[in-house]
């Protein structure tokens, strides 16, 4: 069931189903996440049925604002102030020391989990809204809203298509960034990037004022994060990454046998498939329509999809890491 996000009344039956220990679906800038009482572990165990999820594999809790982040915290470190105070509220989740007996379910067991301050309308007025519910619910688990392992939705009709239509999804248009946030861990003795997003690491290192490691770098005591298994974000259809010479060589050799080939390329390539979508040059608009393609291929019925592959340039780190895991399966 798909409602109004901008509707009052639909973000207070929100809220109640939520504070009753149900799930709604909302938007987020990033994508829409599948939203349960983060303090409630009956409630979060709906959203593992619900995916297919596994139940270890932790989920991010969403919250209203920096002041909600000690419900859920045993502490905050300096580090992770100043992320929160540059990018609060936007697309970057930090991964913190979890409060005993707070949200253990969300966090997939572990001792940390992770936070983080959406920015769009429609979350926020549902975090508030649920905030002042009866009974009060103080954060939203909200993985992305789709089946585990699969693209994850950038619409409220990519939600509705996913599961039962009794699921209520507030509709608040197309995802504004696209892809999901960054994930800092900022649990060790120095910040670790253990997820891209849109935001580069030169500028969450300069907001930290430190220097951003990486999961290979830091390998030690590495918690499990949202979003970095080696096989993730797939479409049905087989995903393969080229440099244009190959993906052209390989359409001039299919000829019209590549009608159920999707392309997806910046290069302007011959081809008589009639799945062919120009990537944009830049990265933060191929972000914001990455998913969406992926999701029309695979309605159009593609087998394969054939994508050119990304500059190695830092502001593509995002983009390149979702494709990366789309391919691995």
């Amino acid at each position: 069931m798909i409602l109004d996000g901008r509707d009052p009344d639909s973000i207070a039956q929100a809220a109640r189903v939520l504070a009753g220990g149900g799930l709604v679906a909302f938007p987020t800038e990033t994508v829409y996440g599948l939203g349960a009482d983060a303090g409630n572990e009956q409630a979060v165990a709906g959203i593992f049925a619900a995916k297919g999820r596994p139940s270890d594999h932790p989920l991010i809790v969403h919250v209203p604002d920096a002041d909600a982040v000690p419900r859920f915290a045993a502490n905050v470190p300096d580090v992770a102030r100043r992320l929160m105070q540059a990018f609060w509220p936007g697309p970057l989740t930090l991964i913190l020391p979890r409060r005993p007996g707070m949200a253990s379910a969300a966090a997939g067991g572990q001792d940390s989990i992770g936070l983080r301050c959406p920015a769009h309308p429609v979350s926020h007025a549902l975090l508030v809204a649920c905030a002042q519910a009866s009974p009060p619910v103080l954060g939203l688990a909200g993985p992305s809203a789709n089946r585990f392992g699969r693209v994850s939705p950038t619409t409220a009709q990519h939600v509705a298509t996913e599961f039962d239509d009794r699921l209520l999804v507030l509709d608040g248009g197309a995802t504004r960034v696209g892809i999901e946030s960054a994930i800092v861990d900022c649990t060790r003795a120095v910040p670790v990037l253990l997820r891209p997003g849109t935001l580069t690491r030169a500028e969450i290192e300069a907001a930290c004022g430190e220097r951003l490691w990486l999961p290979e770098e830091r390998p030690e005591a590495a918690p499990r994060a949202s979003g970095t298994l080696e096989s993730h974000y797939a479409p049905q259809a087989k995903v393969r990454l080229m440099d244009a010479k190959q993906l052209q060589a390989a359409l001039d050799v299919l000829g019209p046998d590549a009608a159920s080939i999707a392309v997806y390329a910046r290069t302007a390539l011959r081809t008589r498939t009639p799945h062919y979508r120009r990537m944009p040059d830049d990265a933060i608009e191929t972000a914001r329509q990455l998913f969406a393609v992926l999701r029309e291929f695979d309605a159009a019925g593609a087998r394969l999809i054939w994508i050119e592959a990304l500059p190695e340039s830092p502001e593509w780190d995002g983009v390149r890491d979702r494709l990366r895991r789309a391919s691995a399966g």
